[in-house]
């Protein structure tokens, strides 16, 4: 077994090669890595928040069938992403790759998505949990009081990344076993306590929606893949794990597959427990309708505010890997006031300059749009826009005979096939959540890109060198 110092040390000679010194707490496992992830794609909030718009969009067949297969797709994504992560473990992660293998341009357009659906998705997750609590705390359910509990939820998990690094990554490892024991411990009350539909119940069709059930369906998807973002934390905060070239890889890869199976069985013991289909999708929160209707009041709710404590966790963790990336790229110069914003809290080792930052950014997107659809629709383009172009530049430099870098972890001869499918998913998920209802996603997302290439070819073109590519040409490990 390796020392944990002498590999500490491997890690921080791995990483002043690629050009960087070693400057946040290294600390983290490789359960740590896992939680992290797990924590964040949170099968208890995104499933949980966007439950009724699946209901509303589909019925229950997209909750039986439409899982799955975004699960399986979104596991082709991840694992791409985890040959890249094992190569080059630095905390710039997916904007390094794009760098490295496309150019500095590619790296800046990386960067600046990654961190617009980062801000994006931290907003659609602690949106959600204040959707959550104001009829919990017995609210009026108005835009004005989830907004001030939006802010007060925001704050919390500002100032616990910026004074608690090791607490947060306690909090992170707690936050794992908490979905997980959550999630079965919904399935245990639904399958003992709750009146259930016959099995057939789950491909039973259904939409209140104004489409045809074929486009409705593949709207309600939002559902899911919302659900399977963020993964790509473990590649943001691999310069706080230990041994990265490892450990960083299987918790993306792993993070997506326990959340898809812990997930689809929470899914269907939900879905049994509807009572009636029209009255929940008409309902205005058609989780906590079905549970308060298949459980009662009181057992219902005991089970609805463990759901809110893993949002909170998902949403600690959201900014933990938000504000690693936008550090990163600040560190490398790409952001305005650079210097600033890359600065390290000497007491605490936290980025807390792009803690604050993210945090805010993640209040603006709340202002910026009502409808909650479009902020998680949003962070999906984003993100997912961002995860396609380090994949699609490693198979372009692939096709071209110079193959980029390997790590520990990697595909072999099944790389270049499941890269592909991966960007191909990428390509129709990112058509299909800018269409109505979610045009504001679109407009928002075609917006910053022209804006984004406009920034760079009128000023930053010329003054944004990317990071250390010298550095990051030699393989990890």
């Amino acid at each position: 077994m390796t020392d944990p110092s002498a590999q500490r040390h491997a890690d921080t000679e791995q990483l002043r090669r690629f050009g960087y010194a070693q400057q946040l707490l290294r600390e983290m496992g490789g359960f740590g890595s896992f939680a992290l992830s797990f924590s964040i794609i949170s099968i208890l909030t995104g499933a949980v928040t966007l439950y009724g718009h699946g209901l509303r969009f589909g019925g229950p067949l997209v909750m039986t069938i439409g899982w799955p297969l975004v699960a399986v797709m979104t596991l082709a994504v991840a694992a791409s992403l985890a040959e890249l992560a094992s190569a080059y473990p630095t905390a710039g992660a997916l904007y390094h790759w794009s760098a490295l293998l496309g150019g500095p341009g590619w790296g800046f357009l990386t960067a600046w998505l990654n961190t617009l659906g980062q801000f994006a998705i931290t907003a659609g997750i602690d949106y959600g949990l204040a959707d959550f609590l104001a009829p919990m705390l017995g609210l009026p359910a108005s835009r004005g009081y989830v907004i001030a509990l939006y802010a007060a939820v925001l704050f919390s998990h500002a100032v616990l990344n910026h004074v608690g690094v090791r607490a947060v990554t306690v909090l992170n490892w707690l936050s794992a076993w908490y979905h997980v024991a959550g999630a079965l411990a919904l399935v245990v009350a639904l399958a003992w306590l709750a009146p259930k539909q016959p099995l057939g119940f789950l491909l039973t069709r259904f939409t209140d929606q104004p489409y045809p059930y074929g486009y409705a369906f593949a709207i309600g998807l939002l559902q899911a893949q919302w659900t399977f973002t963020g993964y790509d934390a473990s590649a943001h905060i691999t310069e706080e794990t230990i041994d990265p070239t490892r450990n960083a890889p299987w918790g993306i890869v792993l993070s997506v597959a326990v959340s898809g199976v812990v997930g689809y069985c929470m899914l269907l013991g939900v879905t049994l427990a509807i009572g009636d289909l029209s009255a929940a999708a008409s309902a205005p929160n058609p989780f906590i309708f079905v549970l308060q209707s298949a459980l009662g009041s009181r057992l219902g709710n005991v089970l609805l505010w463990m759901v809110m404590g893993a949002m909170w966790f998902c949403g600690l963790a959201s900014i933990t890997s938000n504000s690693r990336m936008l550090f990163a790229f600040a560190r490398d110069g790409g952001l305005p006031r650079s210097s600033f914003v890359a600065q390290v809290s000497s007491r605490y080792q936290s980025p807390h300059i792009a803690i604050w930052i993210s945090s805010a950014a993640a209040f603006a997107v709340a202002l910026w749009s009502q409808a909650y659809a479009v902020m998680v629709a949003l962070s999906t383009t984003a993100l997912y826009a961002s995860y396609a172009l380090p994949i699609y530049l490693s198979v372009r430099r692939r096709r071209s005979g110079n193959a980029p870098l390997r790590g520990p972890w990697h595909l072999g001869r099944f790389s270049f096939f499941v890269n592909c499918v991966a960007i191909g998913w990428i390509g129709l998920i990112t058509v299909l959540f800018v269409l109505p209802p979610n045009q504001l996603a679109g407009y928002t997302f075609a917006g910053a890109l022209v804006a984004l290439l406009i920034y760079w070819r009128r000023y930053m073109r010329a003054r944004f060198r990317g990071p250390q590519l010298s550095a990051l040409a030699s393989p990890a490990g």
